[in-house]
């Protein structure tokens, strides 16, 4: 059998100065004649063909002998995932975007060799005149503050040394080998006002001292990364650019509840993120940081990696439990709560991905900074996905209390397409839609509830006139009634039946009756339903009957969607004035409802036979037909 090793202070120390050392262009901006090349190689930018471009730039770099004096390194999300893949070179901190591998030999010639930096790479702010060089320059980062993200697009997720000397793993052998008292520990959590970031907003320290308070053979620590809001991919990002902060802070979380066993539940449609989970676990586990006796302490900690299938509901912590057992994953009542009764039946600890990697710098910088961070009664930052009709999209940090305007127009970037903004969504499926007079809502977790939204994980969807408000309603119902276990009635059953409302009125075949029974069905299910997909899912229906009602009436009573969305109300027409009677309508047409003569103005859209496809709006070569 093979022992693990026991890793010392003094080890830890030295991997951290050797490493330093190594990246001293990186992280100190030192010219000493070494340059770093750093790659984004998150999902985004991973889908975007950035392990090409890696590949490419050290075929360059090789053919030119310059391997000794320039190194290409992966790290995580810049956050930046509109304009990916995204590279930046050290030490003079340029920021290119959207680089291809065919823009390596240019980037390796004309930057690295002849200082000149590539200005067609470089970032063109929105006249498309003005290139910024660095980070600092642009915008979207400008009124950022990274905390939990705050290695993501500095280190090599896949070496642990790199995570090592930014002061990885130092707050937990202090911790054990000065054995701090664990209520000491979530005394700082406590004070620092950190609340759970994966929905609920329960206070982390007091979750700790529940499930410290408790007596019992067996503890379990777990950490919820199954994140399935659409377009959200917060936790994603942080487990693929820093996963070793996750790490450090389970295993913390485990010494201070009295647990030696923890598991880390994500979701399997997230391969690079599991992949580095792997790679962080067996690095740790290598180095005696996961394991028997850690630094000496007699402190036994393992950790292992539950795959889940991707049902919504098993964000739920109960029904986290469930299919982290290997039992169908399904909520059931609390009390008893997760910290009394949890996996197997013994005291858990459950919190999300996020939540985790605020721990160490906590702990580092103490409770007062983090605390002097945000708004009274929501602290710190919050990691949001950026996602919608924006200009910018992509993955954000922002103090608490930054106003939703800060983020769509400034960070953002506002509307694509010179658009109007109508509508921003918090908090994915579960979330209101807030319109553009409640812009300057301040984001922390009472302000979101006052208005009808939530904070939620962190999805931020933005809208524009071209959505639909009963739509979007009838979308986001339509998931949760989906994902719905059917454990209970309200969710299951009474989803169904707003759908069903929602349905009718998007084909015009609604009544204004159904205006109050939507509503009353609304508060009904949050009243009733057993976990929190039931209790929340009503909240895009209730507020957009808050602040969009005439768009309900419109369809209603006028039969007709202002945004031109609704099929069913809409007919799609041909201009009398415009047409030229070119043909390539009636050509694209899959089910020949347009007719006419060639040469001889106009074509007819028989709306009878017409499926509202628009497969032929685009293909006009005068613009002569439309939407109404």
């Amino acid at each position: 059998m093979m022992l693990t090793p026991v890793m010392t202070t003094t080890d830890l120390e030295k991997v951290k100065e050797e490493t330093l050392a190594a990246l001293a262009p990186r992280l100190r901006h030192t010219d000493n004649g070494i340059q770093h090349i750093l790659v984004c190689a998150g999902t985004g930018c991973s889908a975007t063909k950035s392990q090409p471009v890696i590949t490419r730039l050290e075929k360059e770099i090789g053919l030119r002998n310059l391997n000794s004096r320039v190194r290409v390194f992966k790290t995580g999300c810049f956050g930046f995932c509109k304009m990916g893949p995204v590279v930046m070179i050290y030490p003079d901190m340029t920021f290119y975007c959207q680089v291809r591998p065919e823009d390596a030999e240019e980037i390796i010639e004309q930057h690295i060799l002849n200082h000149k930096p590539v200005k067609r790479l470089m970032y063109h702010s929105a006249d498309g005149i003005t290139t910024q060089r660095t980070i600092e320059e642009i915008d979207f980062f400008n009124h950022q503050m990274r905390i939990a993200l705050k290695n993501c697009s500095i280190i090599d997720p896949e070496n642990i040394h790199e995570y090592i000397a930014l002061d990885g793993y130092a707050i937990l052998a202090d911790v054990l080998t000065n054995k701090t008292p664990a209520r000491q520990i979530i005394g700082t959590i406590t004070r620092s006002g950190l609340r759970g970031r994966g929905g609920g907003g329960f206070l982390t320290g007091k979750k700790w001292e529940y499930a410290a308070s408790y007596d019992s053979k067996e503890k379990y620590v777990l950490c919820n990364a199954d994140e399935g809001d659409p377009g959200a991919f917060m936790d994603r990002s942080i487990l693929e650019g820093d996963p070793h902060s996750v790490l450090e802070a389970i295993i913390i979380a485990g010494y201070c509840i009295g647990a030696h066993q923890g598991y880390i539940y994500v979701r399997a449609e997230y391969p690079i993120a599991v992949q580095r989970l792997e790679i962080a676990i067996k690095q740790a586990k290598e180095m005696g940081l996961i394991g028997d006796n850690i630094f000496g302490s007699g402190y036994d900690f393992d950790l292992g990696i539950r795959l889940g299938a991707g049902a919504f509901v098993c964000g739920e912590e109960t029904a986290l439990i469930q299919s982290t057992m290997g039992l169908r994953g399904e909520p059931r009542p609390r009390p008893p709560f997760p910290a009394e009764v949890g996996l197997w039946e013994m005291p858990t600890l459950n919190n999300n991905v996020e939540t985790y990697a605020n721990i160490p710098i906590i702990l580092r910088k103490g409770a007062e900074w983090y605390a002097s961070i945000g708004t009274d009664n929501s602290k710190g930052t919050k990691v949001f996905a950026l996602a919608g009709q924006i200009k910018n999209t992509g993955l954000i940090e922002v103090p608490m209390g930054t106003s939703l305007r800060t983020i769509v127009f400034d960070i953002g970037g506002g509307i694509q397409d010179g658009r109007k903004f109508k509508a921003v969504q918090s908090g994915g499926p579960s979330g209101g839609c807030i319109p553009e007079t409640l812009l300057d809502t301040p984001i922390d977790f009472q302000s979101l509830t006052d208005i009808g939204s939530m904070m939620g994980s962190g999805g931020l969807i933005v809208m524009d006139e071209t959505d639909c408000m009963v739509d979007i309603s009838r979308f986001y119902l339509e998931f949760a009634q989906h994902e719905s276990c059917g454990k209970c009635v309200p969710c299951s059953i009474g989803t169904k039946r707003i759908l069903e409302i929602l349905n009718r009125i998007t084909k015009g075949e609604g009544s204004m009756d159904d205006l109050q029974i939507l509503e009353d069905l609304c508060l009904d299910i949050k009243d009733s339903s057993l976990c929190g997909l039931g209790q929340t899912a009503p909240n895009p229906a209730l507020s957009t009957l808050k602040y969009f009602k005439d768009e309900y009436i419109a369809h209603i009573k006028n039969k007709t969607c202002p945004a031109g969305v609704c099929n069913s109300l809409l007919k799609i027409l041909i201009s009398d004035k415009k047409c030229i009677a070119c043909g390539i309508c009636a050509r694209i047409c899959p089910v020949d409802a347009i007719t006419g003569e060639p040469k001889t103005p106009p074509y007819n859209i028989h709306q009878d036979v017409c499926i509202k496809c628009g497969a032929c709006i685009p293909k006009c070569p005068v613009d002569a037909i439309y939407k109404r």
